[in-house]
């Protein structure tokens, strides 16, 4: 019986390949269809590893351009762009192979072709025109997503591109670059693009960098952006592109009235969209909306039997909320007791430069919801270690409910934010107190004592600030 499963997973993205690790854990006798070459899906190949490599490469240039503050002399460095797409190619080809081991460890079927499903309980596996029949007792979409195109700037890969085709120019930096969109994506491109020497800009609809990001951090991200001659226009809509001999000419619309730029290149980077089509989803009756895949809080979809997870259906665009929905959905299949997936605990991370990171409730947020809201900041410039690290740009803010003492949400803009975030995801998870936080003893010098001042801070007795 090498074609039957206790569960199929259609993608092998950080939710597919998790949710068939943990099902094969428990007991369950698992495959995984992937249509591309290697496994991993978008966030390994097209999305979360290669990007953070580009910018780890971005962010390496800028500490050797300031080396000399530090009494390091060295000559002006020199971006070498084939080594650079190089070494980012090694970290995806390792972790790659870092999942077949698992694969292999786990005794999970791998299987490379176009999955879709044809029956109840059915799977068919298009392999070069070969069409091989699979059969479960369970089913898991994992399609994930795909860049969002939009009519008025089509994607052509050449000289309007999507964040796909960021990741691949080797040949050449732009010298000049519009990036349409200031959300995670965006803005990551702009930070990386900058840092290689493009004149970037970066154009926003709503009026803010990170719209859904704490309104301070957005106004702090928008003063490291201008220091570092990223040109910013927010409240600005794109309102035609024209692909000229040069490039592209881009019209756009403000309160104020209509402006024409120019660039050598346009990155479309204004969200993405569910994969869900051609997978033979409602021809089986599984329930969809805009695209989306509709689930309960176990993941299950409209037959019990089969469930979706990731970006196809509608839950944040994120790799580490869909492995998350993959543990739920695995368990869950093998029968295990536990509670609905919530979301009111998922960590957001931008890796710009400087990072930022939060989780929880913003202040508006927070306020909006009725709650008693007293804040604490504590920027990074009162703190050792970021003044060792000449990284003394932003802070970490507290958002605390006053009566029970319940820390609502935290906020990080700085140096290591994307990793200071754990701290704070625990201390949400758990319902700490801001008092516990700052009773917790920090060690110094480090970037995390910024996590107790803040704390401290909106206690109303900041120590160092």
């Amino acid at each position: 019986m090498a074609n039957v499963f206790d569960l199929i997973v259609i993608g092998s993205g950080p939710g597919g390949y998790v949710a068939a690790i943990r099902a094969a854990q428990l007991g369950l006798s698992s495959a995984v269809v992937e249509k591309d070459p290697k496994f991993g899906g978008t966030c390994l190949h097209r999305g979360c590893i290669p990007t953070k490599a580009l910018l780890h490469s971005a962010s390496t240039l800028e500490k050797i351009r300031k080396a000399g503050d530090v009494g390091i002399d060295v000559p002006a460095p020199a971006l070498n762009l084939q080594k650079v797409h190089a070494y980012k190619n090694q970290v995806v080809s390792k972790n790659a192979g870092g999942i077949e081991f698992l694969f292999r460890k786990n005794k999970i079927t791998g299987i490379h072709g176009f999955g879709r499903l044809t029956g109840p309980n059915e799977v068919t596996v298009d392999q070069d025109g070969n069409n091989t029949v699979y059969t479960a007792r369970h089913i898991l979409i994992a399609t994930g997503s795909v860049p969002r195109d939009i009519p008025i700037a089509p994607v052509d890969g050449t000289k309007i591109i999507s964040s796909d085709h960021a990741l691949e120019l080797t040949d050449r930096v732009p010298k000049s670059m519009v990036v349409l969109g200031a959300g995670a994506v965006g803005t990551e491109f702009a930070s990386i693009y900058s840092s290689f020497g493009s004149e970037v800009t970066l154009v926003e609809m709503l009026p803010r960098l990170l719209p859904i990001e704490d309104e301070e951090v957005s106004a702090e991200l928008l003063r490291a952006f201008r220091k570092r001659r990223i040109k910013v226009m927010t409240e600005t809509a794109l309102k035609e592109a024209t692909v000229t001999d040069s490039g592209v000419s881009l019209r756009l619309e403000k309160a104020s009235g209509e402006a024409t730029i120019e660039a050598e290149l346009l990155l479309v980077a204004v969200g993405r969209a569910p994969v869900s089509a051609g997978i033979g989803l409602e021809e089986q009756g599984v329930q969809t909306e805009r695209g989306y895949v509709k689930v309960n809080g176990f993941m299950q979809t409209s037959l019990p039997h089969v469930y979706a997870i990731g970006d196809v259906v509608n839950t944040p665009w994120l790799a580490h909320v869909a492995s998350s929905e993959g543990i739920q959905a695995a368990e869950h299949m093998a029968g295990k007791a536990q509670r609905e997936m919530t979301y009111d605990r998922v960590p957001s991370c931008t890796y710009c430069e400087p990072e930022v990171a939060s989780v929880g409730l913003t202040e508006a947020a927070a306020r909006e919801k009725g709650y008693d809201v007293t804040v604490g900041k504590f920027p990074f410039s009162a703190l050792g270690k970021a003044a060792i690290l000449r990284q003394t740009e932003g802070f970490v803010k507290i958002v605390r409910e006053a009566q029970y003492d319940e820390v609502l949400g935290v906020h990080i803009i700085g140096a290591h934010a994307t990793d200071l975030i754990a701290e704070a995801c625990v201390a949400l998870q758990i319902e700490s107190t801001t008092e516990e936080l700052f009773r917790t003893m920090h060690a110094h010098p480090t970037l995390s004592e910024a996590v107790m001042e803040a704390a401290h801070a909106a206690y109303g007795h900041s120590i160092h600030s």
